[in-house]
């Protein structure tokens, strides 16, 4: 199964957007499924405020983890980490129009803003577009 997948199967089984997000990196970011489901458990629904998505902050914890903070610069560190929580959100943000999960859940979407995983796994949700995106996004920007 690949990150994409396991993001909306953990979706469907009731986890957040965040949740979801962080915990199909976990191969990645070192953190066991449950510390994902953990430490993210709180940032859904955009923190229960409707504000910063959260399968964008799932994506951004996952950016922090594998940008890690360097104890003899960590200035440096959080510019380097921050400037790739940027990028992801303008990725993110170009896809969709916004970033806050009030105004994501508002806009309608039509097929041409689905990811191609989102169009193979047949998506139709809010929220299983924007995690699949979100994963999709960040793969692309490790990938670079």
């Amino acid at each position: 199964m690949n990150r994409t997948q396991a993001a909306n199967e953990y979706h469907h089984k009731g986890f957040n957007c965040c949740q979801s997000v962080l915990a199909a990196f976990q191969d990645l970011t070192g953190l066991s499924e449950g510390e994902s489901f953990n430490i993210a458990g709180g940032f859904g629904g955009g923190a229960g405020t409707g504000e910063l998505c959260g399968a964008v902050v799932g994506g951004i914890m996952a950016l922090g983890l594998l940008t890690p903070v360097d104890p003899a610069d960590p200035v440096g560190s959080k510019k380097r980490t921050l400037s790739k929580a940027k990028e992801f959100e303008k990725r993110f943000s170009e896809r969709f129009g916004a970033l806050r999960c009030q105004d994501l859940l508002r806009n309608p979407f039509t097929p041409d803003d689905t990811t191609p995983a989102a169009k193979a796994m047949g998506l139709t949700g809010h929220c299983d577009i924007m995690i699949v995106t979100a994963v999709e996004l960040l793969e692309e920007m490790l990938a670079e």
